[in-house]
């Protein structure tokens, strides 16, 4: 149990890592106005989306999935803080997706946000984060 836990969260912080770099890198390539800057982004939100957020959330998934399948599913199964978890992470799942969507803008060159769209979307995780982590740690429900 412990070492799927410890998995879970450190795929947990590897996925967060990247809700937090990638809107930041949207401000700045949102702000580029050179075909190199514009190129660079491009490689480097593909690579964060594709190599680092996306296999980290699978795996927070996966280890989170088996964690509650195999041990926590029966005595918790009724508690609201872990329904409201898993709400507060699907949403998170629609956010991870709506990062998907700006890059591909971006790839295509169709991006039709502002700098500062994407300085208060890399806010988003922030709230996402501190939910999650109250509700897994206080268990308040």
């Amino acid at each position: 149990m412990l070492w799927l836990k410890a998995l879970h969260l450190i795929f947990m912080v590897t996925w967060f890592a990247g809700l937090f770099y990638l809107p930041r890198l949207f401000v700045y390539h949102a702000m580029s106005d050179d075909a190199i800057s514009n190129e660079r982004f491009k490689v480097m939100e593909r690579k964060l989306y594709f190599g680092i957020m996306t296999p980290g959330m699978v795996a927070t998934w996966v280890f989170g999935v088996w964690m509650l399948a195999d041990y926590a599913w029966a005595a918790y199964a009724s508690s609201g803080w872990l329904h409201a978890k898993l709400a507060l992470l699907v949403l998170l799942v629609v956010y991870h997706g709506y990062c998907g969507v700006w890059l591909l803008a971006f790839k295509h060159d169709r991006n039709r946000h502002s700098h500062v769209f994407y300085r208060w979307m890399n806010e988003v995780p922030v709230f996402f984060l501190l939910g999650i982590v109250i509700l897994a740690v206080v268990k308040p429900f």
